[in-house]
């Protein structure tokens, strides 16, 4: 093999192109998933069918933003973990692009981010690209630790750690009786943030310094 295709092989992946093409990709993604998700919500009644698909939605949805974006760059280094977040921060400008000309005119996206913010759009669209960062940020840095450890990744472990730790974060909520905790996907979204975070720190442990 090349030796030159062999050194790129080790680096991460931040040029340009590749990271506006991710952005463009991910953006999209996103679209496509709060469509789903609003006509789902929208279409069937409220009910436990409605609840688990719009559940498990969010879950390959949260997954995708998450992991995606540490893949594409094959995140190993800050270089990588930084391209990831580059992604995550060009998609959401993708999205609420779409999402200001389309989404929000056709009748089946109702956005409480906006509600609560008296319909100003300058409201929910900061909190979007803060999420939309944040994730990708650090689900790139896990996978840049389980290489660091081990010199492979497992993006289903991965996720499947921020899912356990959002779970008791959410559980931890409701005991000490956190304002609007409850069992609910609000709850479980809003836990998911510091959920990613305890995970990371969990997962960077014991791992392997340059």
């Amino acid at each position: 093999m090349n030796p030159v295709v062999e050194r790129r092989a080790d680096l991460d992946v931040t040029d340009v192109p590749s990271i506006v093409n991710g952005a463009v990709k991910l953006g999209l993604l996103e679209c496509v998933f709060v469509l789903l998700i609003s006509l789902v919500s929208h279409l069937l009644p409220n009910g436990a069918l409605q609840t688990v698909l719009v559940a498990l939605l969010v879950l390959i949805g949260l997954a995708a933003v998450t992991l995606l974006p540490g893949l594409w760059t094959r995140a190993r280094t800050i270089e990588g973990i930084a391209g990831a977040a580059g992604i995550g921060l060009g998609a959401t400008v993708v999205f609420l692009l779409v999402d200001v000309t389309v989404l929000q005119n056709i009748g089946t996206w109702g956005n409480r981010w906006r509600e609560i913010g008296g319909g100003s759009d300058w409201w929910y669209h900061p909190v979007w690209w803060m999420v939309g960062t944040f994730l990708p940020w650090f689900g790139a840095w896990m996978l840049a630790g389980q290489r660091a450890r081990s010199g492979s990744v497992s993006p289903v472990m991965a996720f499947v750690t921020a899912l356990a730790c959002a779970v008791v974060l959410a559980l931890l909520a409701m005991l000490i009786h956190v304002p609007l905790a409850g069992w609910n996907l609000g709850t479980f979204g809003v836990a998911f943030l510091p959920g990613l975070a305890l995970a990371k720190l969990l997962t960077g442990l014991g791992a392997r310094r340059a």
